[in-house]
């Protein structure tokens, strides 16, 4: 309410679906901040909101699809990047954001990741990692460090984990960042600048999750947990991805690592479709044998 007595609404109201509120994120958990700075990105990217489309998978994180009022879909767990990849191919205009979690994303989903990021398909990936599954009960994930308690490791996790930015930049990934959710300007501004960038994009946010994993490691708070990222961040632009390992309670190597040019799957596609077709692809009804004359190679 405002001094007059009436409803002053926030800028990013008009993009959230107030009918899905209260969220069922836990007290503590990054997951607001981190929507907020990614709405307030679109606002000031300045991009077409008709042309935005938010997929996510299944987590907390996936929940995010449902809550912002843009062209969403919550799809099943794992494969939100090849949805993503549909629609993106389907209709190369739009702007395509996975905005999904670690365990959805890089666990059940890892496949669908690397080679996405392969192909250099045009989308921006902005993975809440909060090193568990913590919508089902804190299970052990593939982002958990060495050590760290879980559901399924009590007396501490003994599988290697991923370094994010590192499979991300060895898979192709065209530009890598990593903030915290403590981050919230850095975050907004690096969201701001891959959704203005063609290729693959892959933002890893570390986020608390006081719930589940955070009481099983000395940060029984969220606030905990941020006083943690505001200690052990070191911001590090430029930093090789196969130095940003995350140890348990360590410290967090943050900032831009990746900002490289490649050609997108669809330029790579338009330049085969041109060379092989000319400007016109094969109508419906020419025959298999036309098709073959009109593509092969010149004798």
């Amino acid at each position: 309410m405002n001094q007059n007595g009436s409803e002053q609404k926030h800028y990013i109201d008009q993009y959230l679906r107030e009918d899905r509120m209260p969220h069922i994120w836990c007290p503590g958990c990054g997951l607001g901040s981190i929507l907020h700075c990614f709405l307030s990105s679109l606002i000031k990217s300045g991009i077409d909101m008709d042309k935005v489309v938010v997929v996510s998978g299944i987590g907390c994180t996936g929940r995010a699809a449902g809550y912002v009022k843009l062209d969403s879909f919550h799809t099943t767990h794992g494969r939100a990047i090849p949805f993503a990849t549909g629609l993106k191919i389907a209709n190369p205009e739009l702007q395509v954001v996975v905005f999904s979690g670690d365990g959805d994303l890089i666990a059940i989903g890892g496949n669908h990741l690397i080679h996405a990021a392969r192909r250099n398909i045009d989308m921006t990936v902005i993975c809440v990692n909060n090193f568990n599954y913590g919508m089902t009960g804190g299970q052990l994930g593939p982002t958990t460090p060495l050590g760290a308690r879980t559901q399924t490791s009590p007396i501490g996790n003994y599988e290697r984990p991923f370094s994010l930015p590192y499979l991300a930049a060895a898979s192709g990934a065209v530009y890598v960042a990593r903030w915290t959710s403590m981050h919230v300007r850095r975050l907004e501004q690096t969201i701001t600048e891959a959704l203005l960038k063609r290729g693959f994009r892959f933002i890893e946010v570390i986020a608390p999750c006081p719930t589940t994993y955070g009481r099983r490691n000395r940060q029984p708070t969220g606030l905990d947990q941020m006083r943690y990222y505001r200690e052990n961040s070191i911001i590090r632009h430029g930093a090789d991805p196969k130095d940003v390992d995350i140890d348990l309670n360590g410290k967090i190597i943050v900032g831009k690592f990746i900002d490289i040019e490649r050609p997108t799957y669809s330029d790579l596609l338009d330049e085969v479709m041109q060379r092989a077709f000319g400007t016109e692809l094969p109508k419906d009804d020419t025959s298999k044998e036309e098709a073959t004359v009109v593509g092969s190679a010149p004798k």
